[in-house]
């Protein structure tokens, strides 16, 4: 079993790491407000399946509120008014903002998201201020082109602002998504309401404090917390916003899309679930396969939509890459996010805790060999052990199904061409992995993959500047890069004669 640290269900050692909880009101129009309803939910945290604070819990009417902000803001304020450059320079004032509050926003979304304390300081808040910059400096390289038309006519396009988005985020990463959302949004030129996970709200609140010091117009950015079902709905079926992005699963980012479509057709940009392949070659590095494969899978405690939670080995060093995998599960600590020792926080809530526990049932109902893992860490939190099962037939429940927690599957190949036909018998597009040190075999397989990220003898491997998204059931649309950028303008082509032009 894997090891875990004496401290994860120790109350009053959580409680010293706890910071202090200064907003949990909705955010609407430049203030913090309470919800219409007067009605608050409880945050826990995950570590004690205790709470944290309440924190106001926002409907329908908040939301409308909230787009109406956004609206007045979009329609008569100066965001959208502004050259690119002012809204750059903003964003990269919000941008220091956040690194000068660094300890503190790191400190939430461990306590709030389970999260490693250390890793939210080392990739969360990094990555939030390299989206601001990235975009902020994008923001006056907004340009449309100049159309050579075929008759006696003059014609160019302007990209313009989508107008309001609504911006619904998961869980796992709550600071990750909220500016892989809003920074792009907000260089464009749009306005925001942003529901955060009811999960993990914390922090969420904290940047819209934030993006307010850091001048950020009133109305331009929201946050209302509240539930999927009813905050979230009333955004995906809003007839005033122009736009609604998602993160999380397939089975929400089918119900977003349905009330967008029956409401006012807005667009959809949708990064829904995954069950990423990665494939090993029989020539690959034993040791930086093993890194590359328990990474994959066990990052963020499984909690990651790219979880490369199908691994696929070539037959050759199937049995000595399944000792390495095992042997690194049984070293890994699980334990309280706060103690630099840890390697795994717990899962997310009480509800994913169990579902996980399920999906490992259902492994071993099916016949699938439990090499290690499996059961719950000690007496307090929702802490799993890192579990790898091997003998998965792609048919069991635990090969096809989303888990979404710290369960690897185990799978051999002997051929190339077997592996890239059991890589694509998903459902889902999201993201691949291969290790090999082979060119032509890296080239075949990444050009025959069926997925919207593909990495080569690595893994989860972003970047600000590489589109992200899926195909299939994993979703439409890219976040990040200049792709990430479009997805919030419109192109509107301008067409005027020329009258007795020498040119056709």
């Amino acid at each position: 079993m894997a090891n875990h640290s004496n401290g994860n269900s120790n109350q009053s050692a959580a409680s010293l790491n706890t910071p202090p909880i200064k907003f949990t009101k909705l955010f609407i129009n430049g203030n913090f407000v309470d919800s219409i309803s007067g009605k608050t939910f409880d945050t826990i945290d995950p570590r004690t399946e205790e709470v944290i604070t309440k924190v106001s819990l926002g409907g329908a009417e908040d939301v409308d509120l909230a787009v109406k902000a956004a609206r007045h803001a979009f329609d008569h304020g100066p965001w959208p008014r502004m050259s690119g450059s002012e809204r750059g320079k903003i964003m990269m004032k919000f941008a220091d903002l956040i690194e000068e509050n660094a300890e503190e926003l790191a400190a939430l979304d461990a306590v709030n998201g389970g999260k490693l304390f250390t890793l939210c300081k080392l990739i969360d808040i990094p990555s939030a201020t390299k989206a601001l910059r990235y975009y902020g400096g994008a923001a006056d390289k907004i340009h449309g082109t100049v159309l050579k038309l075929s008759k006696g006519l003059q014609g160019y396009t302007l990209r313009e602002p989508i107008g309001v988005v609504g911006s619904i985020i998961p869980w796992n990463f709550p600071t990750v998504m909220f500016f892989m959302k809003t920074a792009p949004a907000l260089a464009a030129g749009c306005t925001i309401v942003l529901k955060p996970a009811e999960q993990t709200p914390l922090s969420a609140l904290y940047y819209a404090h934030l993006a307010k010091l850091a001048g950020v117009p009133d109305g331009v950015l929201n946050v209302v917390n509240g539930y999927g079902s009813t905050a979230g709905a009333a955004i995906s079926s809003h007839m005033d916003i122009d736009k609604v992005t998602f993160t999380g699963s397939t089975e929400v980012g089918r119900m977003i899309m349905t009330a967008a479509a029956a409401s006012n057709l807005k667009p959809v940009s949708l990064e829904l679930g995954g069950k990423s392949p990665l494939l090993i070659f029989d020539d690959a590095d034993i040791d930086q396969a093993a890194d590359i494969v328990f990474r994959g899978m066990f990052f963020n405690k499984g909690e990651i939509c790219v979880a490369s939670s199908r691994v696929y080995v070539q037959e050759g060093i199937y049995e000595k890459l399944k000792k390495k995998l095992v042997e690194k599960a049984k070293a890994t600590v699980v334990g309280d996010p706060f103690d630099p020792k840890v390697h795994q926080g717990p899962q997310i809530n009480k509800k994913q805790f169990e579902r996980i526990l399920s999906y490992i049932e259902h492994g071993k109902r099916e016949g699938a060999t439990l090499l290690t893992g499996g059961k719950h860490v000690g007496e307090k939190g929702y802490y799993i052990e890192p579990t790898i099962f091997s003998d998965v037939k792609d048919d069991m429940i635990i090969a096809k199904e989303e888990i979404f927690g710290p369960v690897m599957s185990l799978m051999k190949f002997k051929t190339m061409e077997e592996a890239i036909k059991r890589a694509n018998n998903t459902t889902y597009g999201l993201a691949a992995g291969i290790v090999t040190k082979n060119l032509n075999v890296a080239n075949t397989v990444s050009r025959s993959i069926r997925a919207g990220m593909v990495w080569i003898n690595c893994y989860t491997a972003f970047d600000v500047d590489c589109p992200y998204g899926g195909y299939k059931m994993s979703g439409f649309g890219r976040d990040y890069g200049l792709d990430g950028l479009n997805q919030y303008l419109q192109v509107k082509s301008v067409v005027t004669p020329i009258f007795d032009s020498p040119w056709h």
